[in-house]
């Protein structure tokens, strides 16, 4: 990564401390192992029904933490994904045709759990011609059948070549959180994140924004891949210009010996710094920790 170390370690005025240097993991990214009668719930009924969960293919360390609540966000349209993120660690290849049987698998997950919050996120899936869009429409559909009185969560990818199609096609699904990452700074696109656009991803949120109108969208970003605290605040302006709503900022952790590798541990003091940046700039919804991702506690109506 060609990003000189005054570069990585640019300075604002009245910052907090950012970074921890090394390669051994700080303190704060200590977490105990999943356990608990809850935990242990979550994953027999998922297992049961065959479904599949970012908090598992992404190996996410909240995993035990959110489990024990009885929340998971789930992953439809398959794990094999059409795209090759160097932050990610799901596996890019062809993927199989949509599962017709999974809106109902994930009506009884919801009904089993008693859920009232879910979280529904996918691969990408270029190979679609909606970007999987319907997919998402009728496993929000059936769930609702199911389960008339559930909110919504949607991460979705950001449809290349059919933003218009898919959010015409998602309009039969409201009401919901509309949320689509943009994940790190412009310049990292190249290497974290080829394949998708920077411009494309802002696009998406803003015409869902237009599109919805009531809607609250939401968008994440994870520091530590070498970005600078200016570009980091000009991802949030440029969410807010937008018309984003609420946002999520993390810590990137390495989730497989493929994955980049992390540039700098930023300490939870300049987590809180961002979120009160975040604040100032007008988002109404906002988490920032070292362990924030984009569905953590994302049923809580009120981050502020």
């Amino acid at each position: 990564m060609k990003q000189t170390t005054e570069n990585r370690r640019q300075k604002t005025d009245n910052r907090a401390p950012s970074v921890s240097e090394g390669k051994r993991l700080p303190p704060w990214l200590h977490r105990p192992l999943p356990a608990g009668d809850a935990f242990r719930h979550t994953e027999q009924v998922l297992r049961s029904l065959g479904l599949e969960t970012i908090c598992s293919n992404a190996n996410c360390p909240n995993r035990g933490e959110c489990w024990a609540r009885g929340t998971a966000t789930v992953l439809i349209l398959g794990n094999i994904c059409t795209r090759n993120c160097k932050f990610c660690s799901l596996t890019c290849g062809r993927p199989a045709p949509p599962d017709t049987t999974e809106a109902g698998r994930l009506a009884e997950m919801a009904k089993q759990m008693r859920l009232k919050y879910l979280i529904i996120t996918s691969v990408n899936r270029d190979d679609l011609a909606d970007g999987g869009a319907g997919h998402f429409r009728d496993c929000l559909n059936k769930v609702r059948q199911q389960c008339p009185d559930m909110k919504f969560e949607i991460l979705t990818p950001d449809f290349r070549n059919c933003q218009a199609q898919a959010l015409k096609i998602l309009c039969d699904a409201l009401p919901f959180v509309f949320a689509h990452n943009v994940e790190t700074v412009s310049a990292l696109y190249p290497i974290a994140r080829a394949g998708g656009n920077y411009r494309r991803s802002l696009n998406l949120l803003r015409m869902a924004k237009e599109a919805y109108h009531d809607v609250q969208t939401k968008s994440s970003i994870m520091l530590g891949l070498g970005e600078t605290d200016a570009q980091v605040e000009q991802v949030l302006k440029d969410l807010r210009k937008a018309g984003c709503n609420r946002i999520t900022i993390g810590q990137y952790l390495k989730p497989s010996k493929k994955s980049l590798d992390v540039v700098e541990y930023i300490t939870p003091a300049k987590f809180d710094w961002w979120k009160q940046k975040a604040r100032e700039l007008g988002f109404s919804w906002i988490t920032s920790s070292p362990f924030t991702r984009s569905s953590y506690f994302a049923e809580q109506q009120n981050t502020l």
